[in-house]
C-alpha cells in the first residue's frame, strides 16, 4: 500500500525555486562580466553603458541570493515543517543507514527507511551547498564594496577588509569567486540527475515533492498473529 508524506512546505519550495532562477541569472551575469560576450549598439551619445546594466542586474541578484539563503536556514532551524529536514542529521550519523544507502545505489539494495528526507548523502551534499552559498556570497560582497564605496559598502568595508587581506588581496577574491560559479554549474546536473533517479528508480515521487510537496511511500503494515483457542 502506497501512502502520501508532506515533505516541503510552500513557503520552502517557493524559496527553492527563487533560488535556482537567481543562480541561473547569477552564472549568466557572471559570465559576461568576466568575458562579455555582446557589444553594444555604438552611437554618438555615451549612455549605452551595457556593462555597467549587466553588472547592476548581478548585484540585485546577488543580494536575492544571500536573502533567500539567510531565509533557507530560518526555516530550517526554526520552521516547524522543517523538522523534516534537521531529523536527517540523525540519518547522516547513522553507519547503518549509510551502508544501506550506498547499496541502493549500487542497485544491490532497498533504500533505507530514514528518519528524515535527506539520505546521508543528500544531506552531505546540501551542507556543501551551503557552504559555497555562503562563500559566493562573502566572496561577492568583498567584491561589492570595491565598487561602491558609500552606504552598505562603505559599512562593510572595515569588516571584510581584514577578510579579503587573508584571503590573498582582491585576485584571490575574485578567482574563489568564479570557483564558487564552478561547484554550482557541476553541481545541478548532478542534483537533477540524481532526483530523477530516486524517483524512477526508488518510486516514491522524489521530482514531485519541489512542486508539489509530496512523496510517496511503501506504507508497512504490522501482522497481526491469530491466537488458538
Amino acid at each position: 500500500m502506497i501512502e502520501r508524506k508532506y515533505e516541503f512546505s510552500g513557503v520552502l519550495r517557493l524559496n527553492h525555486w527563487i533560488r535556482v532562477v537567481t543562480l541561473l541569472i547569477l552564472v549568466v551575469t557572471g559570465f559576461y562580466l568576466a568575458k562579455p560576450f555582446l557589444t553594444p549598439f555604438v552611437t554618438n551619445e555615451p549612455v549605452n553603458f551595457m556593462n555597467a546594466l549587466w553588472r547592476f542586474w548581478h548585484l540585485i541578484f546577488g543580494f536575492v541570493l544571500i536573502g533567500t539563503t539567510i531565509f533557507k536556514i530560518y526555516l530550517f532551524i526554526f520552521d516547524r515543517q522543517s523538522r523534516n529536514e534537521r531529523v536527517s542529521f540523525f540519518d547522516f550519523i547513522s553507519p547503518k543507514i549509510w551502508i544501506q544507502q550506498i547499496k541502493y545505489y549500487m542497485l544491490i539494495g532497498t533504500h533505507p527507511e530514514g528518519r528524515g528526507i535527506y539520505n546521508p548523502l543528500q544531506f552531505i551534499a546540501y551542507f556543501m551547498v551551503f557552504v559555497t552559498l555562503f562563500l559566493v556570497s562573502l566572496t561577492g560582497l568583498i567584491l561589492y564594496m570595491h565598487v561602491y564605496h558609500d552606504g552598505l559598502a562603505g559599512l562593510l568595508f572595515p569588516l571584510l577588509r581584514p577578510i579579503e587581506v587573508l584571503m590573498g588581496g582582491l585576485a584571490n577574491v575574485r578567482e574563489l569567486h568564479h570557483l564558487t560559479m564552478w561547484i554550482f554549474l557541476i553541481f545541478i546536473p548532478i542534483h537533477i540527475y540524481m532526483a530523477v533517479f530516486n524517483s524512477v528508480y526508488g518510486k516514491s515521487g522524489s521530482m514531485d515533492t519541489i512542486f508539489s510537496g509530496y512523496s510517496w511511500h511503501k506504507k508497512h503494515e504490522k501482522k497481526e498473529g491469530k491466537t488458538k483457542k
